[in-house]
């Protein structure tokens, strides 16, 4: 059994997905804009990936742009019959690298069929509309108008499964009215928690729940908290962190990337990581409200 293996199992649409997958992102230049610094450690990471039992690889053509995309296809095409390749659609990039929202029917269809070029790919398994009403967080505005675009690619026959990204509730209950919605990609780790119900409701309803920046916005006291587990397990904070995620629910899949092999084969060992009632309630309290003190 290869280590990805060890990680159980989901269903995304209709395939079975190993719950530790990789995030292409890291294989774009800095500031996820122009080509790698290294060509051939960004190949190398995706094929010992695929090698180490990873089948869900998650990325978009908008990195890059196009960058990732294509290096995906250079090192893996043709694909493994299990591998199940996520991208995301409705931002571009300006020529200074700015994330730029791109939600028009236009826009959206020339997308799509760029990741179909540039993947090497007859149909997409998986598109996630990326809400872009706010660049950084989910911000309210109805979806219908992009879902709408998607969900006719799909009907095309273009698109097979689609997700949402960067969405509220409510956008998630908008674009479950107009087609199904095989997961969600929000922020979301040890110490962003505000999707907490939420993940818990798309539990009961079949719907993967796939959180991305597992290390991201923590305050220097959280951040030492999760080193200070990390240290005492004799691991790295990023692996309790995906350990962590790993044991939140089971309808999470973990998407980390890294354009380093090492850290990807360390990123793929916190499946292993057992995590003991106290640590966990240690961790617990990273996430936790603080509580105001009268003076």
């Amino acid at each position: 059994m290869s280590i990805a293996h060890k990680s159980g199992a989901l269903k995304l649409g209709d395939r079975i997905v190993n719950r530790i997958g990789y995030g292409a992102m890291q294989l774009a230049g800095r500031g996820v804009f122009g080509p790698p610094k290294d060509h051939a450690a960004a190949l190398s990471v995706l094929r010992e990936a695929v090698a180490s039992g990873v089948n869900h690889i998650d990325t978009a053509d908008f990195y890059g742009p196009h960058v990732t995309n294509q290096i995906i296809s250079e090192a893996l095409h043709p694909y493994p019959n299990d591998l199940t390749i996520v991208t995301k659609v409705s931002a571009r990039r300006g020529e200074d690298g700015s994330w730029i929202p791109a939600m028009s029917r236009d826009e959206l269809t020339q997308a799509v069929h760029d990741n179909l070029r540039h993947l090497r790919l007859d149909v997409l398994p998986v598109v996630n509309l990326r809400s872009m009403f706010d660049v950084h967080q989910p911000a309210e505005g109805s979806i219908e108008a992009p879902l709408t675009v998607l969900a006719d690619l799909q009907r095309q026959g273009l698109v097979r499964h689609i997700g949402l990204s960067n969405v509220t509730p409510t956008q998630i209950a908008e674009g479950r009215r107009i087609c199904e919605i095989v997961c969600v990609q929000n922020l979301y780790n040890l110490a962003h928690r505000a999707d907490d119900a939420l993940i818990d409701d798309l539990g009961r309803r079949g719907i993967a729940y796939v959180p991305f920046f597992p290390l991201g916005g923590f305050t220097p006291l959280q951040s030492s908290t999760l080193t200070n587990v990390a240290v005492r397990l004799g691991v790295t904070p990023m692996q309790v962190a995906l350990a962590w995620l790993l044991r939140r629910a089971p309808n999470i899949l973990l998407i980390p990337g890294t354009s380093s092999v090492a850290h990807l084969r360390e990123n793929l060992a916190a499946v292993r990581l057992a995590l003991s009632p106290q640590i966990l309630a240690e961790l617990e309290e990273i996430g936790a409200p603080a509580v105001a003190v009268e003076h």
